[in-house]
């Protein structure tokens, strides 16, 4: 565990001795996060608060055997995120996995009528640019009802990009730790995201406007 700071060391040692406070203190710190995220993948909040329960149980067993080549954290997720996946099958879910792998394909992300045709000149680039959201009221961006738009967006998105934007927009992940989290490629995560966002930009503009 070298390469971990030396808090986050002083913090597995004391969950491999039993330290019931540190494991508290790391519930409260990431359970609503893990809460979240499993969300995603099952079809109620209910076995979402049982995939943590079982999640946290794999910390508590494998803490033993943690090395360290991750942060703990995204160690964390990655038992979660794992836990979820195998609950969702057992559920009967079509929930298509596979696109974590980057095997996903449900369109444009932008409408290309978006975009000059070849015909045009610059062609390719923006004929209707996304709109500044620079003069719209701060308020209004951070109204519930804005907030509301974001979470019906994500509920609607495809699981995959569901789970990337949440992880990366909503629960301040980066990017490599949701490639480790979630075992995908950063090539898979930027497009999952990329797509992710330009759906939810979409809805917002549609809501601004």
């Amino acid at each position: 565990m070298e390469g971990l700071p030396a808090e986050e060391r002083r913090l597995v040692d004391a969950l491999r001795a039993g330290d019931e406070s540190a494991f508290r203190a790391l519930v409260g710190e990431y359970g609503p996060m893990m809460l979240r995220v499993a969300r995603m993948f099952v079809s109620s909040r209910a076995v979402a608060e049982e995939v943590v329960q079982e999640a946290w149980l794999g910390v508590l067993n494998g803490i033993g055997r943690f090395e360290g080549r991750s942060s703990l954290k995204t160690w964390i997720f990655r038992i979660l995120t794992n836990t979820a996946k195998t609950r969702a099958v057992r559920e009967g879910r079509s929930v298509p996995f596979a696109a974590l792998a980057g095997d996903e394909d449900d369109g444009p992300a932008v409408d290309p009528d978006r975009f000059r045709g070849p015909d045009q000149h610059f062609p390719g680039h923006w004929s209707a640019p996304p709109p500044s959201w620079t003069g719209a009221p701060e308020g209004r961006l951070l109204a519930g009802e804005t907030l509301d738009v974001i979470e019906r967006e994500i509920a609607k998105l495809p699981p995959a990009q569901a789970v990337v934007i949440t992880m990366r927009d909503s629960e301040g992940f980066d990017a490599d730790e949701v490639c480790n989290a979630l075992d995908i490629t950063e090539t898979n995560q930027r497009v999952l995201l990329h797509r992710a966002r330009s759906k939810v930009r979409r809805a917002l503009e549609e809501y601004l406007q």
